[in-house]
C-alpha cells in the first residue's frame, strides 16, 4: 500500500509524473548560469525522484513502470538543460537528450534494485556509488558527454567548492547525492512517513551536510593568495558567425586572408611590450594545412613577420584544421582516412603555437572529441554515418598524450596548457596538463554554434571549476561567446560581450604547485567504481548463494 500523504509534498508525490516534471525543474533551476542562491536546489533536486520511486515500490509497479518513470524524469532534465545544443545540430541535440537520459537510468535502475535485494539502508548507500561510477565511466568512453556531471552544478557557486582542489567535481556530485538522500529520509523516512522523534535530528544531519562544506570552502577561499609570478596575456574574439560568414559557403563568407588581417590588427590594437602570449580562438585559421609544410604557408610567414618580429618577446597560439600523412596503412591510426592522392592521413582540429618569430610552430590536436560530430564510435558508425550530426563524416583525429608548449626566454615560467572547447569540461583532462608541467590553462573555442543561449554561459562557468581544482588562472578565447580570464580562485573578469568583437588584456600567475586533485587524480571516481563493481557481482551472486 501507498504510504498515505504527511504533507503537501506528500500528497504531490503520490503522482509519478508531476514528481519527475518537479524533479527535471528543480535541477533546470539549479544549473549554472542561474542565479547563485538557486543552486540550493541541487540539494533537493532529486528528491521528487526517489519520493517517486519510493510510491511505485509501494504500489508494486514492475519495472518497467519504474524505468519509464525515471527515463521521464531525466530525459525531462537534459532537455530543460541541454536544449541548446540543438542550434548547432538538430539531431546532435535529441541525440545528446535522448541518449544521455537513457545511459542515466542505468544507476538508478542499480539502486533500485540493490535496494530490493539487500533492503534500504544499503540501497539508498549505494545510489550515489553507482551514480559517481556512471560519471567516471561517462568521462572516459566513447559516448562521452558529461556536461551534466552533477558537480558541474556549481560552477556558478564557486565560492561554496573551493575544496575541489582536494576532491575534484566529483566531489561536488557526492555532496549532491548525500545531501539529498539525507532530505528525503527527513521527509518521507525510510519507509515512506518520517519518525517523528527521529525528524529533528534528521533535519539537522542534512543541513550540516549542506552548511559544513559551505563554511569549510569559505574559509579556504579567505585565506588564498593567487600564486606564481605573473605575466601579460591578450585573448582576441574575432566573432565572425560561423553560421553566416566565417567557412567557405556561407552567404557572407569572410575571405581568409581578411581574417587574418582582422586577427593581426585587432592584436596590434591590445597588446603592450609587456605582452607575453595572445591567445586567437579555435579554428581561428580554418584553411586545412598539412602540418609538415604548415611553417613554410603564407599565412605563417604573415604572423611572423607582420606581429611576432614586430614584438620580440610575443608568442602565439591559434586554432587551425591540419592534416598529418602516414607513411602507409600499418603505421595509420584507427581515425585515418584515404586517399589516393594523399595516401592514408588525418585531420585534426588543432592548437599550433608560435614561441617567436623564428622557432618552428608546435602543435597540439584536439583529445576530447564531441561524441557524433567529431568522433563516430566504431560501435555506431554504421547508424550515425547516415544521421546529419553537423560536423565531418568519420572521426578527427587526436592524441594520447597532454602536451604542454614549453616556455620561452622571455616568459621562462610560462608553459602553456593548450585545450580546445569541449575539453575544459573533463576535471582529470585537464589536471594531466599540471601534472606535466602546466602552470597556465589556455582555452581556445568557438561557442558561437550554439547562439546566444545558456550553452556558451556554462561552457565559461565550467572553466572556472577547472581552475579551483588545478589552481592555475585560465585564460579564453573565443570565436564569439565570451573572451575572459579567470583567477586559481574561479574569479572571471575581463569578460567580453556576446556577438562582438573584442581583445582583453590582463595579468595572470603562473603557479608551479600541485593540488591534491592534480598529484591523485579521480579518487572518488575510481573508488565508487570499484565499489560499484562489487555491488553488482552481489547481485548477480547473492541469488545463487542463497538457493545453496
Amino acid at each position: 500500500m501507498t504510504p498515505p500523504p504527511s504533507g503537501p509534498l506528500a500528497r504531490l508525490g503520490q503522482s509519478p509524473p508531476l514528481l519527475a516534471l518537479l524533479g527535471a525543474a528543480l535541477l533546470w533551476a539549479a544549473w549554472p548560469v542561474h542565479p547563485v542562491p538557486l543552486t540550493l536546489l541541487l540539494f533537493v533536486g532529486f528528491v521528487p525522484y526517489l519520493r517517486l520511486e519510493q510510491v511505485l515500490t509501494a504500489q508494486g509497479a514492475r519495472r518497467g513502470r519504474v524505468f519509464v518513470f525515471t527515463y521521464l524524469f531525466l530525459v525531462l532534465w537534459n532537455a530543460f538543460t541541454t536544449w541548446w545544443v540543438s542550434y548547432s545540430t538538430l539531431g546532435g541535440g535529441i541525440a545528446a537528450v535522448v541518449l544521455n537520459a537513457a545511459l542515466m537510468c542505468l544507476p538508478l535502475m542499480a539502486f533500485r534494485r540493490t535496494k530490493q535485494r539487500f533492503g534500504t539502508k544499503i540501497g539508498y548507500l549505494s545510489l550515489p556509488i553507482y551514480w559517481i561510477a556512471f560519471e567516471q565511466l561517462h568521462l572516459h568512453w566513447d559516448l562521452s558527454w558529461p556536461w551534466l556531471t552533477l558537480g558541474n552544478g556549481f560552477a556558478s557557486a564557486t565560492g561554496w567548492v573551493q575544496w575541489y582542489e582536494y576532491t575534484g567535481f566529483l566531489g561536488g556530485s557526492l555532496w549532491v547525492w548525500g545531501v539529498n538522500v539525507l532530505v528525503f529520509r527527513a521527509l518521507f523516512g525510510a519507509a515512506g512517513v518520517a519518525a517523528r522523534p527521529a525528524l529533528a535530528r534528521r533535519w539537522g544531519v542534512a543541513a550540516l551536510a549542506v552548511a559544513l562544506p559551505i563554511a569549510f570552502s569559505l574559509g579556504i577561499s579567505s585565506a588564498f593568495q593567487e600564486k606564481g609570478p605573473a605575466a601579460e596575456v591578450v585573448v582576441i574574439q574575432p566573432n565572425i558567425d560561423p553560421y553566416d560568414a566565417k567557412f567557405p559557403g556561407t552567404p557572407h563568407f569572410i575571405p581568409f586572408n581578411e581574417q587574418l588581417t582582422r586577427l593581426i590588427a585587432r592584436t596590434e590594437a591590445a597588446i603592450t611590450p609587456a605582452t607575453r602570449l595572445v591567445l586567437w580562438p579555435e579554428t581561428a585559421l580554418d584553411e586545412t594545412y598539412f602540418e609538415a609544410s604548415f611553417n613554410a604557408t603564407p599565412q605563417a610567414g604573415r604572423i611572423r613577420q607582420e606581429l611576432l618580429a614586430r614584438h620580440p618577446g610575443l608568442s602565439l597560439m591559434t586554432g587551425i584544421t591540419s592534416v598529418s600523412t602516414y607513411p602507409d596503412e600499418a603505421h595509420a591510426a584507427p581515425t585515418a582516412r584515404h586517399r589516393d592522392d594523399l595516401g592514408y592521413y588525418d585531420v585534426f582540429n588543432t592548437a599550433a603555437y608560435f614561441p617567436n618569430a623564428s622557432a618552428p610552430v608546435q602543435f597540439y590536436h584536439k583529445s576530447k572529441l564531441v561524441p557524433g560530430v567529431e568522433k563516430i564510435p566504431p560501435a555506431l558508425s554504421s547508424v550515425l554515418k547516415n544521421i546529419d550530426l553537423g560536423g565531418v563524416v568519420g572521426s578527427y583525429g587526436s592524441q594520447d598524450e597532454r602536451t604542454v608548449f614549453p616556455p620561452t626566454a622571455t616568459a621562462p615560467a610560462l608553459r602553456l596548457a593548450p585545450l580546445i572547447c569541449y575539453e575544459s569540461i573533463y576535471g582529470d583532462f585537464v589536471a594531466a596538463y599540471v601534472r606535466n608541467g602546466a602552470t597556465l590553462l589556455g582555452l581556445i573555442t568557438n561557442d558561437g554554434w550554439w547562439s546566444d543561449s545558456p550553452g556558451y554561459r556554462q561552457h565559461l562557468a565550467y572553466g572556472a571549476l577547472r581552475c579551483i581544482e588545478t589552481r592555475r588562472d585560465l585564460a579564453r578565447s573565443a570565436n564569439t561567446g565570451i573572451s575572459a580570464f579567470i583567477d586559481q580562485r574561479g574569479v572571471i573578469s575581463h569578460r567580453t560581450g556576446w556577438w562582438v568583437g573584442a581583445a582583453s588584456r590582463a595579468t595572470v600567475h603562473l603557479n608551479t604547485e600541485e593540488t591534491f586533485y592534480v598529484r591523485h587524480g579521480e579518487l572518488i571516481g575510481r573508488g565508487a567504481q570499484v565499489l560499484a563493481v562489487l555491488g553488482i557481482i552481489g547481485l548477480v551472486l547473492t541469488p545463487f548463494i542463497r538457493k545453496r
